[in-house]
């Protein structure tokens, strides 16, 4: 693209150098802007083939990345859940703003499925929790870095979930929560 550019900027320069020429004209300056159109032409023709491939090579590799992946793999923080350290004694005093939907304890479902044994858990597999369909059908694996994601945006993450709550925009409120869920006692 930066060839296209410069080849561009030196034809408009000879061009606007015979059109302010004082009005002596030559018999070469029509054939010179000719031949300036056709070498532009030209490079316009063989970068164009090689910059769509690139743009096609970079969407095939990002929806390539997104299938992989499931749904969003990064937040919109920016920090990464691998940068943090989880604290189960505060994430305990995070959850508390869960537990009027989510408990801890295996087999006993609230407005929301049971979180006991969440991490390494397919999504909408609890038994007896009447999941939306977008979350049953999902194909997510709670693992620590899609719960993280998860636990910023729920509705973001897995769009039409039944779940209501906002999000938690905290970082580390969500790596303490995680740290929590995987050894509640």
């Amino acid at each position: 693209m930066r060839k296209f550019y410069a080849i561009a900027g030196a034809a408009t320069l000879a061009m606007a150098t015979a059109a302010c020429s004082g009005g002596a004209e030559s018999a070469d300056e029509p054939e010179a802007a000719a031949e300036t159109e056709e070498v532009v032409e030209e490079a316009v023709a063989e970068e164009a083939p090689a910059e769509e491939a690139m743009e096609e090579a970079a969407d095939e590799t990002a929806e390539a990345t997104d299938a992989a992946a499931g749904p969003a793999t990064a937040t919109t923080d920016g920090i990464a859940f691998a940068s943090l350290t989880g604290d189960a004694a505060a994430g305990k005093r995070v959850f508390a703003q869960c537990m009027s939907c989510h408990g801890v304890e295996e087999g006993v479902n609230k407005t929301g499925p049971s979180l006991a044994g969440i991490v390494g858990r397919t999504a909408g597999s609890v038994e007896g929790y009447n999941y939306s369909p977008a979350n049953a059908n999902s194909g997510v694996t709670w693992t620590e870095e899609n719960m993280y994601v998860y636990l910023e945006d729920p509705r973001g993450y897995i769009p039409n979930t039944k779940m209501i709550f906002p999000g938690l925009k905290n970082a580390q409120d969500r790596a303490d929560v995680i740290a929590f869920l995987k050894d509640p006692t």
